[in-house]
């Protein structure tokens, strides 16, 4: 169950990423109705969807194809262009819920440091990719998109490559799809989540470029878990 805040019109104040932050920190975050409506409201989940970095597996097919490299993953490379391939229709999404205020708030907190994307590119074309906001010790994932087979499944394990690596202690999913869970993403209560989401905030964190070199087997390594 979702527990839904007031929304807001483009009468009332405009929400600033200072705001959007401060939400964050207080275990809600912000949604549209549609890509055409120009308001957004709060969303707090009564079960939040979380994907514990100390428990995360990698199936043995997309590990062997991860091994197989014919691909390259950036970090921050081209933020609007992820946002872009999050906003896109797919398979069982004929709309999206990213609007052009979404998207100017998100931007304005990658320029400030608070948002990332990883993106999978071949070929010189991004086939796929997600994106987030860091703060402490959290993540909160917000979107991700594949136009090729496995492409945001990639993003996702290098993302947990580079938050073990920079000392995250909480991976937001927000809620749980059956695509999560076969990466080990959990429900927990929203009491159990403000626990998690205080001690996070608490600490320190780095979302560096990937380690160099980025290979395949340092990346299996650092998220660790095979299944």
């Amino acid at each position: 169950m979702v527990r839904r805040m007031a929304s807001r019109s483009d009468a009332e104040i405009e929400i600033t990423p200072e705001v959007l932050l401060k939400a964050y920190s207080c275990g809600i975050f912000p949604m549209a109705e549609s890509a055409t409506d120009p308001g957004l409201y709060w969303i707090e989940p009564r079960e939040r969807g979380i994907l514990p970095l100390d428990a995360f597996h990698v199936p043995t097919r997309l590990a062997r194809t991860i091994r197989q490299g014919n691909f390259e993953v950036h970090v921050d490379r081209d933020f609007d262009s992820t946002i872009d391939g999050c906003a896109e229709p797919g398979p069982g999404r004929r709309k999206t819920w990213i609007n052009r205020e979404i998207r100017r708030l998100y931007r304005a907190l990658f320029d400030a440091g608070h948002a990332h994307s990883v993106e999978v590119w071949r070929d010189g074309r991004m086939i796929g990719g997600l994106y987030g906001v860091s703060l402490g010790a959290a993540f909160f994932g917000e979107s991700m998109f594949h136009r090729e087979r496995d492409a945001s499944k990639i993003a996702l394990v290098h993302l947990v490559a580079i938050l073990r690596r920079g000392g995250y202690t909480l991976l937001d999913t927000q809620f749980v799809t059956d695509h999560l869970r076969r990466f080990g993403a959990i429900e927990i209560s929203r009491h159990q989540y403000h626990r998690l989401l205080e001690t996070a905030l608490a600490g320190e964190a780095r979302f560096d470029q990937l380690p160099m070199p980025s290979s395949s087997d340092v990346i299996l390594q650092l998220v660790s878990q095979t299944s």
